[in-house]
């Protein structure tokens, strides 16, 4: 059997770890894009995030605060910056 290359991340920009100032959740993360991020939860990170219930988006704020920190310092690359 053959196994298919994943082609979604072919410009080779990692998922990245990101760590949540406020509740110490550490999720995957990738900016595609200043607009798009994908975020990879783990069911650890999504226990102790204390700010999900709080956006309609499934975002915590203070982790959507973190992962845009990580993309201007530099610690995430943005692809299509």
């Amino acid at each position: 059997m053959t196994v298919r290359q994943d082609e979604r991340l072919a410009d080779g920009a990692p998922l990245v770890p990101v760590r949540c100032r406020r509740c110490d959740a550490e999720v995957l993360a990738r900016k595609s894009s200043w607009e798009q991020t994908s975020i990879q939860w783990s069911a650890r990170a999504r226990a102790s995030c204390t700010g999900l219930p709080e956006d309609g988006l499934g975002t915590c704020p203070a982790l959507r605060s973190a992962i845009q920190e990580a993309a201007l310092t530099g610690a995430i690359t943005v692809v299509d910056g």
